[in-house]
């Protein structure tokens, strides 16, 4: 049996394991969360290391990509190398394809009219190759990189005011806590935080990361789709209570949740005949194509 385990840096409460096929192969397939705390992350790793096919790093990526640019998140350096046997993943290299493919599958399914719709991006930053598509796509697009990391109340409207923000802040704010940046541990059960809520009443799809989403979001969110990716059966409850129309998860939905692309790209890798720091996004699109994997698209009121 291969067994991909999530080492996460979010909370413990959102802890899942799941057993099921892919291709052929009996996969468990799990979510540890250590409340924030790396070193705890990092004792996990080195103990089931050799122990597990594929490690996937949750909470945190260890690189942002921007354009042809990449940026090293500092606090998770020693996450990924504490893992010297089995391979580990922090989803980068699937974002960058799986995320393209959910834009370009939703337009083709007749979905979403992207054209029509002003769509709020939490993070381009993190969520780089969906900010290209979704410009492509031509909605009226808001990137929140300053909003929702940086509380500045200062929307960004184009790929190219992101490469110029990213080129003098990025260098800067990936040496910062990790902390400061991203809700770990119980922040990500804290109350909303609201003075950002103008951003949502604006928009008609709310998009990226679930939890920048969930850390802002209004009592309220009538009518609007959410496009994102890790979310548990609590998170949709929750979603469905605020009003919210859809919810798109680029993940599939496996055991009633979806898992974050960590997990994915850990299980890919593991079905993976060639190593897995040479898989290129052809190789991860390939895969995807094989396993069949399509987002996740429910309706909630």
């Amino acid at each position: 049996m291969k067994h991909v385990l999530s080492v996460s840096i979010g909370s413990s409460k959102r802890n899942h394991k799941i057993s099921m096929e892919i291709l052929g192969e009996n996969f468990l397939i799990e979510r540890l969360g250590t409340d924030g705390d790396i070193k705890k992350a990092i004792e996990i790793i080195k103990d089931k290391d050799g122990k597990v096919s594929a490690f996937g790093m949750g909470g945190i990526d260890l690189y942002v990509c921007i354009g042809n640019k990449r940026y090293t998140i500092k606090d998770a350096v020693p996450i990924a190398q504490a893992a010297k046997i089995s391979p580990i993943v922090d989803g980068s290299g699937l974002k960058n394809t799986l995320e393209r493919k959910v834009i370009d599958y939703l337009i083709r399914q007749k979905i979403i009219d992207f054209q029509n719709k002003k769509v709020l991006l939490v993070c381009g930053m993190d969520r780089f190759g969906m900010a290209e598509s979704l410009e492509k796509a031509g909605c009226d697009l808001v990137l929140g990189d300053l909003i929702f990391a940086l509380g500045l109340p200062i929307p960004l409207k184009s790929l190219k005011s992101l490469n110029i923000i990213a080129s003098i802040i990025a260098p800067i704010v990936c040496k910062l806590p990790f902390s400061l940046l991203y809700p770990t541990g119980e922040k990500q059960e804290k109350k909303t935080d609201l003075k950002f809520s103008r951003f949502y009443d604006e928009a008609d799809v709310i998009a990226g990361d679930f939890h920048f989403i969930k850390r802002h979001m209004p009592p309220q969110i009538p009518g609007k789709i959410i496009l994102t990716n890790t979310v548990t059966a609590d998170d949709v409850a929750m979603l469905s209570e605020r009003d919210a129309k859809m919810l798109i998860t680029t993940t599939p939905k496996l055991d009633g949740r979806s898992f974050g692309t960590n997990v994915m790209e850990g299980v890919l890798i593991s079905l993976s005949e060639k190593p897995y720091k040479s898989l290129t996004p052809s190789d991860y699109e390939k895969l995807l194509d094989k396993i069949g994997f399509t987002p996740r698209v429910e309706m909630l009121n």
